[in-house]
């Protein structure tokens, strides 16, 4: 008998009216947690920071922040660091470091499952959650269950290496559930066969297929009832935990939600462009400033500052960071500059505000607004 469960996530690339420009696929920033550190280690700083400059995005500086980036974005990094190192194989070079443990609050819900089945059919019911545009699957079929992931970047530049940490993130899954030595009967991965395919069976210690419909990883079907293994433990996270961690409330197949998405990101690295935004859409600057405006009746300028005020009231309400240290993460040269826009956005210095509020009982991140 053959079973089949399935999650499509939100349609990817959403066409807005005239306007020119789609709403690009995203993913969390943490599926590239530990990945800036291996390139450093690996190829040096120089090539991290040229990857970095290229992208116009410091990943590295939120990689476990539970934020959104578009995907193109991601590809374009991997693909700038194999441009610049020379390294072909980089995703086999980072797939074995990578795991479902980094990705946030969804990876804890998922790893929170009794079962590897249960944790399977989380991950692809909940996968709206870490990204947009994807979908994930698993079958059983004659005894074999295969758990296959599609990624909606298939094909880019770049892409390769995220193929290959797929299957490592996909592995890291079933090994919190079968153990550290468990070896897959076969991988299948969705890019064309390399002129030397050896370097993908040595890593993934594993016959590897090419050209495939999506990234697989094959094993025995009796091992979907195993439990969760070794340090692993079960939490008390639910679904709206996750949703919960969302921190912007929009829609990430909206181009609005997206842009929105973004800015939040580079308002976390203290760096704020309109050409990032822009070139991670792939549109021009002026492009984008005119369907914001019609769209959402603001300009780029406007938004930053709406979301970094926002920002400004999280933590000031939700942690005891100091005016100083919120101004600096926010860019701002001097705590009076950041007060002086805090007081215009708010009517209120900094300082008024914290002590205006209750004192909160819950961290910031469960107290997490659903709408405007």
């Amino acid at each position: 008998m053959n079973q089949v469960a399935t999650h499509f996530a939100p349609t990817p690339w959403v066409q807005l009216p005239n306007a020119g420009v789609t709403a690009p696929p995203v993913i969390s920033v943490t599926a590239m947690a530990g990945v800036s550190a291996l390139v450093r280690d690996a190829f040096g700083e120089k090539v991290l920071r040229q990857a970095k400059q290229a992208v116009m995005l410091d990943i590295e500086l939120i990689e476990e922040h539970e934020c959104f980036i578009p995907q193109v974005t991601m590809t374009g990094f991997l693909w700038e660091i194999e441009r610049r190192s020379g390294e072909s194989n980089l995703g086999l070079f980072t797939a074995p470091h990578l795991s479902l443990t980094t990705y946030g609050r969804w990876g804890e819900y998922v790893m929170a499952a009794n079962t590897l089945g249960a944790a399977i059919a989380r991950a692809a019911s909940t996968l709206g959650y870490h990204s947009t545009g994807d979908r994930m699957q698993i079958t059983v079929e004659a005894g074999m269950a295969r758990a296959s992931y599609f990624n909606a970047m298939r094909g880019r530049a770049g892409y390769a290496h995220v193929a290959s940490g797929t299957a490592g993130v996909l592995l890291s899954l079933l090994r919190a559930y079968l153990g550290p030595d468990f070896l897959p009967r076969q991988i299948e991965l969705d890019i064309p066969r390399p002129a030397a395919s050896t370097p993908f069976e040595d890593a993934f210690l594993c016959p590897v297929l090419f050209d495939a419909a999506a990234v697989s990883v094959y094993f025995d079907s009796r091992l979907l009832d195993r439990q969760v293994h070794g340090p692993y433990q079960s939490r008390l996270v639910t679904v709206e935990d996750v949703a919960r961690v969302l921190k912007e409330p929009v829609d990430l197949n909206d181009l609005l939600g997206v842009v929105t998405a973004h800015i939040r990101a580079q308002v976390q690295t203290g760096v704020v462009t309109i050409d990032s935004t822009a070139r991670a859409l792939g549109t021009s600057v002026r492009t984008l400033q005119r369907v914001l405006r019609r769209d959402g009746g603001a300009d780029f300028r406007e938004l930053v500052n709406f979301i970094r005020m926002r920002r400004a009231k999280e933590l000031l309400d939700g942690s005891n960071a100091s005016i100083a240290e919120i101004a600096t993460e926010f860019g701002y040269s001097t705590p009076a500059n950041f007060a002086r826009a805090f007081r215009k956005a708010t009517g209120l210095a900094p300082q008024e505000y914290r002590t205006s509020r209750p004192t909160p009982t819950r961290s910031v991140v469960e107290d997490r607004p659903t709408s405007e």
